[in-house]
Formats: structure tokens, sequence, C-alpha cells
């Protein structure tokens, strides 16, 4: 009996998503660049989904836990949206737009630093659920399920492959409310940046294959103390 206990085999734990979370990222500037897009391709992953493609560029701001600033200007219009945990603020001035909405039944809709390749701490603190799929046998890369916590009614998920040396994502799977794939993005680039990786390239897909977009990050900066008032919604 000793003998037989002595040979069994005990698999291995399965991998942790949030082993591989930037952990010492509190705070990111960085402007994304718009090198390529194609509105006819982007039309095809969602009708709004080109919108953001129209700014030439748009400047970042990001604080842990889940706070954003965007901020963009084309010709003479100038646009402002704010994510501060579950509540979106969307301004445009010269439009007579000022709108405040809460986020926190419809996940989906909130844009975090998944969208940008990175993985944070605060992903996984209410928000996400990973689940290990597997080893990515061409890559080495990890392979996720991330879908959203129970308490709330949302189906839409990510399948993400991660680089377990550096923690970020090489590339992403979008499903929506119904399972049916909308796009991938490709993450490109990685910079180690103040003791963080983060990628500075990023392509879209859509699900015909098509290059629908590519997305430049410049001047990163991470980690310089950004003030929270940069992230208030009135």
């Amino acid at each position: 009996m000793l003998a037989l206990a002595a040979m069994t085999i005990v698999a291995p734990a399965a991998p942790q998503i949030e082993d591989y979370a930037q952990k010492d990222l509190k705070d990111a500037t960085f402007l994304a660049r718009k090198v390529r897009a194609d509105q006819r391709e982007l039309f095809k992953i969602n009708g709004d989904f080109g919108t953001s493609y129209k700014f030439d560029q748009i400047r970042f701001q990001y604080k842990e836990p889940l706070k954003l600033r965007l901020e963009a200007t084309v010709e003479e219009t100038s646009a402002l949206y704010v994510i501060n945990g579950a509540t979106q603020m969307f301004r445009v001035p010269r439009l007579r737009v000022n709108t405040k909405q809460s986020l926190a039944n419809a996940p989906g809709r909130r844009q975090t630093p998944l969208d940008f390749g990175v993985l944070t701490p605060s992903l996984f603190k209410g928000l996400f659920e990973g689940k290990f799929v597997r080893s990515d046998r061409a890559t080495g890369d990890l392979v996720f399920d991330l879908t959203y916590q129970d308490k709330v009614n949302d189906n839409s998920r990510h399948r993400v492959w991660i680089d377990k040396d550096k923690g970020i994502v090489n590339k992403r799977e979008w499903y929506n409310q119904y399972n049916r794939q909308l796009a991938t993005f490709f993450y490109e680039a990685p910079q180690n940046i103040g003791g963080v990786w983060l990628p500075t390239r990023m392509m879209v897909k859509n699900v015909e294959n098509k290059v629908a977009a590519i997305t430049k990050y410049d001047a990163v900066k991470v980690n310089t103390g950004l003030s929270d008032n940069l992230f208030d919604i009135d």
C-alpha cells in the first residue's frame, strides 16, 4: 500500500492568472497614435468600434485601481472620457455632450488595461475571473479564458495568450454575449519601462482575418504619481 501511495502522481496546480499581473504598475501615461485604420473592416467588428480610430492621437492616463482618462481632439472638437471604477463619464463640449452613467451591470462596456494588453491586479478583484485553458505548444504562452463574475449578467468573454516571462498579453480574442468572436488583438513590441512590461504596438483583425487597425503607443511613462483628481467624475 505504501509503495502504491509513493507511486501516485500528483498533478501540478494549474497556473493562476493573477500571478502574471503587473504588480508594480501604479499608473501609466501614453499617447496612442493611429498607424492604420480601415473603417470598413472596423465596422465588421462592431458598428461603434471604429469611432475611436477617427482620432489620429489619444492621450491615455491610467491609475490603479481601474481609473482611466482619455483625451482626444479632431479638428476643433475635443472629447474627454473617464472611467472611475464602474462609473463612466463622456464629455464633448462643442457638441454639448456631457453624460454620466454606471456600468456596474454592463462590465463588457468598460474599458480597462486589458484593452491595451496589460494585466493589473485590480482586474481580478471583483471584475474578471480567469480559467486556465492550456499551454500553447507553438509559442509557450499560457492561455486563459476571462469571464465576468457571476454577480452580473454579462456573458461576453476574452481568451488571452500570456507571455509567462513578461506577464503581458500577446494575443486576445474577444467574444460577445452570444459566444460569437468579434475580433482578435495582437500586442507587440513589448518594452520594460521602469520595471513594468508593456506592449507598445497593437494590431486588431476582424473575424475575416483582415487587419482593421494598427496603433502605436508612444511617450510611455509609468509610476509618475498621477493625481486622483484627473479621474474625478462630476
